[in-house]
């Protein structure tokens, strides 16, 4: 394979000098080498390199509409012409908010913070004040933000993980205080058996349940039948809160997210990424009586950049172009999605390559594995990371920008054409494997 990519190498080195790993964040520090870009519009991105290629990373998920969408650089270009910042109120905060209710079944009160993270301490906090008690459940293999208190049992070992009933919980980085998971309860995700078991020994102390509604943290693994509503009534039972973490799927999988796809309206939920289409910004949402802590109830938040004129101008656009013509443009983005999705899982039959796709139109994935069904995040070590590895490069040198995981995002830029042109070098890369 060509060098196609000797100007980024050389922007590493020089960043390596000054910027911790040369990246601003970890995880981009990816195969053949981190890629620096200099344009990208719709769905298509160059590198300085001269490369093009058709992006299906969208700075890992956020990009809904895409690059530039001519809506989005309006507002920013209007708002960049006023205070970029009051440090107090103004319109757009209420305008977004009244949006956000307009569109996400849970949301009676709204709270804006600058990161998904944040948003998952906010909840948090939240559902421990509102019911006294101190235990959180988290499920395996689920990512809930990168801050100690959460980041417990994400991408585990087999090893690390241990039992698959009853999970041991994980510390994912180094650096982590060992009592960050005393308040924590790990449990397998779509085991609706082993979480009536918790719930009958530690329902008393389990202050709400958090779980990504689809698991697109870890391969793009679905709800099995009835699984959400079953936790959505044990929580009930046992007085704990449900939390959805739709960072991923709201405003991606449907309007309202997968709350209003499934029909399981939970009691607080954090969004980010698709929500300001680009631009830092999450938000939870959820139960008046809840948020009514905040405000003399003896619940502490706060954050200088939280409702950010910016950031708010990006969200109302992306917002108001989401909800166009009844939800038209998404409607799109997950119908394309779809119309991929099929084409790789016939690619793969074609060339005899064991994989399985798994997720929705807007956000899936591929796993090169014999498993034809994948419910729990165990499933997933079976995967062969080597090929899947080999893929993605296979794919960058055919054009495709990929997350490392083997993760897909479709925007509604994306259109038939870039489809098409996509499950071609689908085909190739497939060939060479």
């Amino acid at each position: 394979m060509t060098d196609k990519w000797t100007k980024s190498r050389a922007l590493l080195a020089r960043a390596q000098n000054s910027l911790a790993g040369g990246v601003s964040s970890p995880f981009r520090a990816k195969a053949p080498v981190p890629l620096y870009f200099e344009d990208a519009c719709g769905c298509r991105a160059r590198d300085v390199d001269g490369n093009e290629y058709i992006d299906y990373a969208l700075a890992w998920g956020p990009l809904i509409l895409g690059h530039r969408h001519p809506s989005m650089v309006e507002a920013m270009r209007r708002q960049a012409d006023r205070p970029h910042i009051y440090g107090a109120q103004h319109e757009l905060e209420f305008q977004v908010s009244e949006r956000l209710q307009q569109c996400v079944p849970c949301a009676e009160r709204v709270a804006f913070t600058s990161s998904g993270s944040e948003a998952v301490q906010l909840a948090w906090r939240l559902a421990r004040a509102f019911t006294g008690r101190n235990l959180i459940l988290k499920f395996d293999g689920h990512y809930h933000g990168w801050l100690d208190s959460v980041l417990l049992s994400y991408h585990p070992t087999r090893e690390q993980a241990g039992d698959p009933d009853h999970p041991t919980i994980a510390p994912a980085s180094r650096g982590q205080v060992a009592n960050a998971a005393e308040n924590i309860v790990v449990a397998p995700w779509n085991r609706i058996d082993i979480l009536e078991e918790i719930f009958h020994s530690r329902g008393a102390d389990i202050a709400a349940v958090i779980t990504e509604p689809v698991l697109c943290n870890s391969g793009g693994l679905l709800p099995q039948p009835g699984y959400l509503e079953a936790v959505h009534d044990l929580c009930r039972k046992h007085g704990s809160l449900l939390i959805f973490d739709e960072v991923i799927t709201g405003f991606r999988m449907s309007l309202g997210g997968a709350q209003q796809h499934y029909g399981i309206t939970p009691d607080i939920a954090t969004f980010g990424k698709a929500l300001a289409g680009g631009v830092p910004l999450s938000a939870i949402a959820g139960r008046k009586d809840i948020f009514d802590l905040m405000f003399g109830g003896g619940v502490a938040y706060g954050g200088t950049f939280n409702g950010n004129p910016i950031s708010m101008a990006g969200a109302h656009a992306t917002l108001n172009e989401l909800a166009r013509g009844g939800g038209q443009p998404l409607e799109h983005a997950n119908r394309m999605g779809e119309k991929l999705m099929h084409g790789i899982r016939e690619a793969a039959a074609r060339h005899n390559i064991p994989a399985t796709v798994s997720g929705f139109g807007a956000a899936f994935s591929i796993h090169f594995t014999q498993k034809k069904e994948l419910r729990t995040y165990r499933d997933t070590l079976d995967d062969d990371s080597q090929r899947l590895a080999r893929f993605i490069v296979g794919a960058l040198d055919e054009g495709l920008y990929l997350l490392p995981d083997g993760r897909f995002y479709v925007s509604t830029a994306h259109g038939d054409s870039d489809i098409s042109q996509t499950l071609d070098a689908i085909d190739r890369a497939f060939a060479a494997l």
